[in-house]
């Protein structure tokens, strides 16, 4: 593990515990004068001092660790007012170092601790003293074991998350690459359709060529711009390409109404570019599809307006309901890569009321 970088947390952290450790600094210098000095009496001064210097190592432990708890181990044979910053050090070492190196640090803290018992008697006793000191090294050393898995674990699920979610992704590319294959295989068995006929075909009239010619230079221009599509697919990570257009929105709101309750208002002006309209429609199924499966019984609005000049606003809002179960979510990734294709914007969350919203835009252009 390398050095962790520090940030606003971090700090608020590392601020909050060196104000305790100079209050612990303060009460056990305050607490020995009280007591009684040591013997001899540059033994407390010395104390103070070391004490001050574990406190500056506090500041230390996210980039040093474990040279930072030796240095405290050390200065704990002969000082009591370490005891603090030792204990959040030699819990910063289980937490960021090998184990090996923890089991080291935790064996010479508890040596550390006997050389103090010599050196100081206390009222325990050198074997009180000892004991005393593995079971709070002992707590500490668990604490900090815990901490360290319970990291472990969060990264380890963030990590799959994001193998997930890229997974989703490629499914969704590789999907989106069949549609477009299909679709340009389609516009080219039409060129082929036309030419062979304006080949073959000596007996048409110019009227009936001129058209072969047009749906020939239709569909060329649709292949192209298909073509297009496969290759930005091949590049980059992006979603699914839907088939229909917005033409067919209120079809698939009909198709949905029956054991629901669906109120569609369309206002948009005019016909949406095919790009943006299938997208919008395929905005519009995964909304309501989520809603029946998530919000089961609850009212749903569909709203479809805009126009040139402002683009294509779509919203879907479904109020709380039967909850269906938790969702794999890439249903919404899937929307979000589809508009960042189509050039447009999807924000999506829950409703004031308690239910799902679901806003995108997208431009006005072919």
């Amino acid at each position: 593990m390398g050095a962790e970088r520090r940030g606003a947390r971090g700090w608020a952290v590392d601020a909050a515990l060196f104000a305790f450790g100079v209050f612990s600094w303060l009460y056990l210098s305050g607490d020995r004068m009280r007591l009684g000095l040591p013997s001899p009496p540059w033994l407390f001064e010395l104390d103070q001092l070391a004490g001050i210097a574990a406190l500056g190592l506090l500041w230390l432990r996210r980039r040093w660790p474990t040279q930072a708890a030796v240095v405290a181990v050390v200065l704990s044979t002969f000082s009591e007012t370490t005891a603090f910053p030792l204990v959040v050090l030699l819990f910063g070492v289980v937490v960021r170092r090998p184990l090996r190196t923890a089991a080291w640090v935790f064996g010479g803290a508890v040596a550390a601790a006997a050389v103090y018992a010599v050196l100081r008697p206390a009222e325990m006793g050198v074997l009180g003293s000892l004991v005393f000191a593995v079971v709070l090294y002992g707590g500490v050393a668990g604490w900090g074991m815990f901490t360290r898995y319970r990291r472990a674990l969060r990264a380890r699920a963030a990590e799959q998350e994001r193998d997930e979610r890229e997974r989703a992704r490629a499914r969704a590319r590789e999907e989106l690459a069949r549609e477009l294959h299909d679709l340009l295989g389609h516009r080219l068995s039409l060129l082929s359709l036309h030419a062979g006929a304006m080949e073959y075909r000596a007996d048409l009239s110019p009227q009936e060529l001129a058209g072969a010619a047009g749906v020939v230079r239709e569909q060329s221009h649709l292949a192209m711009r298909d073509l297009r599509e496969v290759i930005a697919v091949l590049r980059a990570p992006i979603g699914e390409l839907p088939q229909p257009s917005m033409a067919d929105l209120r079809a698939l709101v009909e198709e949905a109404r029956p054991g629901s309750r669906i109120a569609f208002a369309q206002t948009a002006e005019g016909e949406a570019p095919e790009r943006s309209g299938r997208t919008a429609y395929r905005i519009v199924q995964e909304a309501l599809t989520n809603a029946r499966r998530h919000a089961e019984g609850a009212a749903v609005a569909v709203t479809v307006s805009g126009g040139p000049g402002e683009g294509l606003e779509v919203e879907v809002v479904s109020g709380p309901g039967r909850d269906g179960g938790p969702g794999s979510g890439h249903g919404l990734i899937g929307l979000e890569e589809r508009t960042a294709l189509a050039g447009g914007r999807l924000e999506y969350g829950p409703a004031e009321d308690g239910g799902w919203r679901v806003r995108a835009w997208l431009p006005w252009t072919a």
